[in-house]
């Protein structure tokens, strides 16, 4: 999908197409319409210049990253860059809605899809009738039209754009997806990979990142084209047989990886940063539900995924940048806020509180299938915790 995040947003914000928009920062920072008795009317829009606080990019429009500013990047950063960029609150429930919109309209195409997140799947079309045909003189005229019939089928579901990759393999096509966005169809063949894909820096193959780039840079390896080029005995020198002769392989555009359907998560986590940071003593009265929150979204994550976990975890970040996780292993399976909340917190009671926080998270591992507790239990699993299973987590013994 084309920016989604924002892409989203703009369908809800028409009057932002074409300008900088920025997503993140959590919910803070809503439009105001102007005239409080129009509300659908034309909104006042927070600006990034105007932003303090910690968050994150969580995406941003095309013409926001024509100035500089990407995902991950820290908004403070962003504003120096782009202060005139319009800020929106984050909604995942949309995306989330929005994401199985356009997964369900592609199932209607071609069923075979392997879900890679919330805005990014790969499709095996080798059995959609019609992918093999030749079209006007053209070998791949029958692929070229489903690929639109995709693109078409998304749109008209959500309204949205959508880049399509079609290729032999799943890592030529998650490079093709790319090469046109937006909204762009590109289908690639291993004749063409000379041309449109060894010029490309190394990096842009899905698999290696900045540590693996600093190393074939200082191979004086920076291009596709030069990794395709390089002995494939200096690369098993370098990197060792497995990643040498991955990289290798992938450099030439071969990968035999399969469309898989279904993959088991291996684990589910929440976590939140802070505006500022919280001290576990002097802040437990906002700790304490914000951890709630957490357990209870973690709790509504796995009853949506349709999974338990035997292993309950806790992480934090310390206002040194120190990370500590500390995890439990519970007696049942489990996808209960309650019982979630309840062994998070005493995983909390191994760590040190002595310092400020910055970030706190729960995680839960070991998934099984299933909901692993009666049909009544697992009906309250969404539901709020009681006031005594939000009490304050850090508790401290004064002394006299």
């Amino acid at each position: 999908m084309d920016a989604f995040y924002a892409s989203v947003e703009l369908l809800r914000y028409p009057d932002l197409q074409g300008q900088p928009v920025v997503i993140g920062g959590g919910r803070r920072h809503p439009p105001q319409p102007l005239d409080e008795a129009q509300a659908d009317g034309p909104r006042r829009y927070a600006r990034l210049r105007d932003y303090a606080g910690r968050g994150v990019i969580t995406t941003a429009t095309y013409a926001a990253r024509a100035l500089g500013v990407h995902s991950g990047m820290g908004l403070m950063k962003a504003a120096a860059l782009a202060p005139d960029a319009i800020l929106l609150p984050v909604d995942f429930d949309a995306y989330r809605r929005h994401s199985r919109l356009f997964k369900a309209a592609v199932a209607e195409v071609a069923p075979v899809i392997e879900d890679r997140g919330i805005d990014e799947i790969y499709i095996d079309l080798s059995d959609v009738p019609g992918a093999r045909d030749t079209v006007g003189g053209d070998p791949l005229g029958g692929v070229r039209a489903i690929g639109q019939r995709l693109k078409q089928a998304v749109k008209d579901a959500t309204g949205l754009t959508c880049s399509v990759g079609i290729t032999p393999n799943k890592l030529l096509s998650k490079l093709s997806s790319d090469l046109d966005k937006p909204d762009g169809l590109t289908l690639l063949m291993p004749a063409d990979i000379p041309a449109r894909l060894w010029p490309l820096p190394a990096a842009r193959i899905n698999g290696i990142g900045p540590k693996a780039n600093e190393r074939l840079a200082a191979l004086g390896i920076h291009t596709i084209g030069e990794l395709a080029a390089a002995p494939l005995g200096q690369l098993l020198e370098e990197f060792g047989s497995n990643q040498g002769h991955w990289l290798h392989e992938a450099a030439h555009g071969r990968d035999d990886r399969p469309v898989v359907t279904w993959r088991e998560p291996k684990s589910i986590s929440r976590e939140t940063t802070f505006e500022r940071d919280l001290h576990p003593r002097d802040d437990r009265a906002t700790l304490g539900p914000i951890f709630t929150r957490l357990c209870e979204q973690l709790a509504a994550d796995l009853v949506r995924k349709g999974c338990t976990g035997r292993s309950i975890g806790v992480k934090l970040r310390y206002d040194d940048f120190r990370i500590v996780t500390r995890s439990i292993t519970v007696p049942q399976p489990t996808r209960d806020a309650a019982e979630i909340r309840l062994w998070a917190g005493r995983c909390l009671k191994t760590v040190p509180l002595d310092r400020r926080l910055r970030l706190i998270g729960v995680k839960m591992a070991s998934l099984l299938v299933g909901d692993g507790q009666s049909a009544d239990a697992a009906s309250h699993a969404n539901d709020p915790l009681t006031a005594h299973e939000s009490l304050p987590l850090f508790d401290f013994t004064e002394s006299a």
